[in-house]
């Protein structure tokens, strides 16, 4: 398997006659950052229509990009310039509106995860898959230029033979407990980015997952069912180990750490300050802040992450992080999560067969 993003030919791009029409699907937080990343700063790509349930969010957007606003997902599924849809909904949605849109012959973008729901996820990619349409799902990490020079060094074969990974991940502050009670838990929520990246970083697929978990920040999340702290780690097939850490409370900034060990060197990313300067007096150096909040840290990755899904639709070609990519980071989560349960390592394949 190669999880590497794959870049689309040069010279690839959107028909000058017109740049690719994309219909946005929910315009929360995250669909509108989407859609004014598709408007102002992705090259060959347009905001057809938005749609959201919440009436006044899709207007306030579509006023906002000057873009329709359309009264139903059927009616935004069946415009003409809508080329592509991004679905950007709350995680339940996600199936059914990729099943919708595939049936109409759109090509899909969708944020993670799928679904919660591993059945849910293949019905979904199964309509993909039948109706013959290109998908990508929302993976962003892969597209940062650090995480992803990484990468790029693996796979030229500079590291060797990857031999350990090491990513910590760690938010700044937790999130709502209203959010934790219907998140589907921290290793569906928070580390299937980290279960991604584990995959992309050394081209393997899981194995194993053996995880511990506790609750250090917030008992309220504690109460939610859930946990705030964790560990975990990833046999590979190709025998690599991947240590993960996440918390949900790192009072210095968002941090987010890549490492792999090869047996002819390593790579790693190190967190971006704020600016790059530097006090220093007789009592010590002062650097700056990390980013706080995950926009300030990965916007570049979401504008790249657009950029190479319209380079592939304009070059006919697999868009880089495809349903096979939707499917495995959630069966390492449920491994993950059956693991903290029974407090022993699990196999991926009980959860795939399942």
């Amino acid at each position: 398997m190669n999880t590497a993003t794959q870049s689309a030919p040069a010279g690839s791009a959107a028909p000058a006659t017109r740049p690719r029409g994309i219909g946005v699907i929910g315009v929360g937080r995250i669909g509108r950052m989407h859609a004014d990343l598709l408007a102002r700063r992705v090259p060959g790509a347009a905001v057809s229509a938005v749609y959201d349930a919440h009436a006044e969010s899709a207007r306030s957007v579509g006023t906002t990009l000057g873009v329709p606003v359309a009264a139903s997902v059927d009616e935004l599924l069946g415009a003409p310039d809508v080329d592509a849809v991004a679905i950007c909904t709350s995680t339940d949605t996600h199936a059914d509106l990729i099943v919708a849109a595939a049936g109409a012959g759109k090509a899909i973008f969708c944020e993670k995860p799928v679904s919660l729901d591993l059945e849910a996820v293949d019905r979904a990619m199964r309509a993909v898959e039948e109706a013959g349409v290109p998908f990508q799902i929302g993976f962003n990490r892969r597209f940062d230029p650090a995480h992803a020079s990484v990468r790029a060094a693996v796979a030229a074969g500079e590291l060797g033979d990857p031999q350990l990974v090491r990513i910590t991940s760690r938010d700044p502050a937790p999130p709502p407990i209203e959010y934790v009670r219907h998140s589907g838990g921290m290793f569906l929520d928070m580390t299937i980015h980290d279960f991604d990246m584990a995959r992309y970083m050394t081209g393997s697929e899981v194995f194993e997952v053996f995880a511990r978990g506790a609750v250090r920040v917030d008992a309220a999340i504690g109460e939610a069912g859930d946990i705030d702290t964790a560990l975990v780690l990833l046999e590979h097939e190709s025998g690599c180990l991947t240590s993960i850490d996440n918390s949900r409370q790192a009072v210095y900034g968002y941090d987010q750490r890549v490492e792999v060990f090869g047996s002819q060197g390593m790579a790693a990313t190190e967190n971006p300050l704020a600016h790059s300067g530097l006090i220093r007096t007789a009592e010590g150096t002062r650097a700056p802040v990390l980013p706080y909040f995950y926009l300030e840290r990965y916007t570049a990755s979401y504008v790249r992450e657009w950029e190479a899904f319209v380079a592939a639709l304009a070059a006919g070609v697999t868009p880089p992080v495809t349903t096979v990519d939707a499917r495995a980071p959630l069966v390492i989560g449920l491994a993950a999560g059956r693991s903290l349960r029974e407090g022993r390592p699990v196999r991926v394949e009980e959860i795939a067969a399942a």
